[in-house]
């Protein structure tokens, strides 16, 4: 049960949301769209199956730049493009949205297809909205993305109201009523902390890793890691390459000083800035970084908290950057066979592989279940 995977912005970004010529049984060829050479995306039905996926939350995401009336719209229109890949494909995959759907559809020997929002600018701060898009299926709304919102500071930002401001909070204790996810991937520590304090059921880090491990913003400190733990929450540990390594992330520092320095020398020729900064990867090609290190996040957070609050989110066609071994959905066995290696037993890869996930969802749902007699939070509007 991965936990993230940007599939829909692809189609979005790629194909402007037509399915006419997207072929998701192989995507080996798809236009490139990110401008690095490179076309091949990470997700489709074959390499879907090799991977052994029994359930997916895909990335309903639009990017922090969009604001106002029209992040609800794109929001909408992903939802949209969703539900039309998942029909087309029904053979393979089926909507969830439930714990009980998800049981459905493997039982059906398909994919349960989840719908999860990684953005609270796409609620354009109204509580109404965000009921809407539950109502739309939306099970997890990441609170922020890489800009700051009104209400929540995001961990790629320069903080600006520590954590949560009153409304966020209002944002989160209307979550839980609902049963949608609250998920902390992309949100400040303080935001974090926040969270934690004010939830009620468990909550999850849809894509995120061990800070400990690697010193990266989008990392979990340890202090609230053990906030998890009595949250009865998860982690669920993706393969972004700069999130798995420290070195890898240093490289990209250094990548980056050298792009702008070669845009300060090189104003307005961008093939010599190209020339001059292919020339100095070749000459300092990135770390590689392996299965290997994506299993030292899963043994950090087992340890730290327990096995039963880790999960796996890979966040393919997110990003990248991805460790030799589990360069595409395929790979997922080649993790789990290492955590074997390592001395997890059966039981303990099935809850990471799923238990865990199928554990937050439900303990979601009856805590929404116990609320059915609270009236939905109500905020004035402008």
């Amino acid at each position: 049960w991965d936990g993230h995977n940007d599939v829909p912005i692809n189609i979005r970004s790629r194909r402007g949301n037509l399915l006419a010529d997207f072929d998701f049984q192989d995507t080996h060829a798809e236009p490139d769209w990110r401008g690095e050479g490179t076309s091949a995306m990470h997700t489709d039905l074959p390499r879907l199956r090799q991977g052994g996926l029994g359930a997916q939350f895909w990335s309903i995401y639009i990017p922090a730049a969009a604001e106002g009336a029209n992040a609800v719209q794109a929001a909408l229109e992903q939802i949209d493009i969703t539900e039309r890949l998942v029909d087309q494909y029904s053979d393979d995959l089926a909507l969830a949205y439930s714990a009980d759907d998800v049981v459905a559809a493997q039982a059906e020997g398909k994919i349960a297809s989840l719908l999860g929002l990684e953005g609270g600018h796409m609620i354009n701060d109204s509580l109404a909205v965000l009921r809407q898009l539950h109502a739309r299926g939306i099970r997890y709304m990441t609170l922020t993305h890489s800009s700051n919102t009104s209400w929540a500071d995001s961990a790629d930002a320069a903080p600006q109201h520590g954590g949560l401001t009153d409304f966020g909070r209002q944002v989160v204790a209307e979550m839980n009523r609902l049963g949608m996810l609250v998920d902390l991937a992309h949100v400040s520590a303080e935001t974090m902390r926040d969270a934690l304090e004010v939830a009620q059921a468990p909550l999850i880090f849809s894509h995120s890793n061990a800070r400990a491990v690697t010193e990266e913003s989008r990392n979990v400190p340890d202090d609230v890691l053990d906030m998890v733990k009595a949250n009865g929450g998860i982690v669920m540990v993706t393969f972004v390459a700069e999130f798995l390594s420290n070195a890898r992330s240093q490289w990209i520092a250094e990548r980056n000083a050298v792009r702008a320095r070669q845009e300060w020398l090189w104003q307005g020729q961008p093939e010599k800035v190209a020339a001059e900064l292919g020339s100095w990867i070749a000459a300092n090609p990135p770390p590689e970084v392996t299965v290997s290190d994506a299993a030292d996040h899963v043994d950090y957070i087992a340890r730290r908290i327990g096995v039963e609050h880790v999960g796996i989110g890979g966040d393919y066609d997110g990003t990248s950057g991805l460790p030799t071994g589990l360069e595409d959905v395929s790979g997922y066995p080649a993790l789990f066979t290492e955590l074997a290696r390592r001395g997890y037993s059966q039981e303990d890869l099935e809850k990471i592989a799923s238990r865990n996930m199928m554990r937050v969802m439900r303990a979601a749902e009856a805590y929404a279940a116990s609320q059915s007699q609270m009236a939905p939070i109500e905020t004035p509007v402008g």
